[in-house]
């Protein structure tokens, strides 16, 4: 898990760098930064999105996904955890912990380096992929820090839960997830890292967290399709 935990100190020096360079900036300036992150964040969801070769598994993925999100709540639970902690280590600030941890959880955990990268750790101990991923989610961590806040440095826990599960079962992982599995769980979290540019750049706000099961269901419909259509 040496890829992960490089990934996870980047963010938190990221974060610190961000968060103290942030209030030292210009408000309109602190919004011009998160503008152009959302531009930057769209461009990459449209990039993830268009690696879909099966439009119906994205649109089936998170029609399903959302739904059992939206059962569950976890928008809510993320919003009061993101309170709880807010209240408990920021007391006093306008920043919002929540809003911070979901976009950046969303951002560094979603794509195809953050699976790839975490199963050649668990495999063979190369992490090189996830090195690489762990300059970009620092630069990013910076930018998003100085317009959120604190609550970016909680996305480390997002990466260490998630690239760490798979790094553990890489074995399995690798054998399970196909090509095409992968692309449509790629373009599915592309479709979510679109809707993070629109919250970031204040066009529509979305309860982006209850599609995240869409990311896992993305594969199973994939996997099953081909068994649908020789029935």
């Amino acid at each position: 898990m040496i890829g992960t935990f490089i990934n996870m100190g980047a963010i938190a020096a990221g974060t610190a760098l961000g968060a103290f360079a942030g209030p030292r900036l210009p408000g309109r300036m602190r919004q011009t930064v998160l503008y152009g992150i959302g531009l930057v964040t769209i461009l990459i969801g449209i990039q993830m999105s268009l690696r879909t070769q099966n439009l119906l598994v994205v649109m089936g993925a998170l029609l399903i996904g959302g739904i059992l999100g939206e059962a569950i709540e976890i928008e809510e639970r993320v919003e009061r955890l993101g309170d709880f902690l807010q209240a408990k280590l920021a007391r006093g600030s306008g920043r919002s912990f929540a809003e911070g941890f979901v976009t950046a959880s969303l951002v560094f955990c979603v794509g195809p380096m953050a699976i790839l990268g975490s199963i050649a750790d668990g495999l063979n101990g190369d992490y090189r992929l996830l090195s690489m991923k762990a300059i970009l989610d620092g630069f990013a961590s910076v930018a998003f820090a100085a317009s959120l806040g604190w609550g970016v440095l909680l996305s480390a826990v997002s990466i260490f839960v998630y690239q760490g599960g798979i790094t553990l079962f890489a074995g399995a992982l690798s054998s399970l997830l196909t090509d095409p599995m992968i692309a449509e769980m790629t373009a599915t979290g592309g479709l979510i890292i679109i809707g993070i540019g629109l919250k970031l750049l204040e066009i529509k706000q979305l309860r982006l967290a209850n599609f995240v099961p869409a990311i896992g269901i993305a594969p199973i419909i994939a996997a099953l399709l081909p068994v649908l259509k020789g029935l």
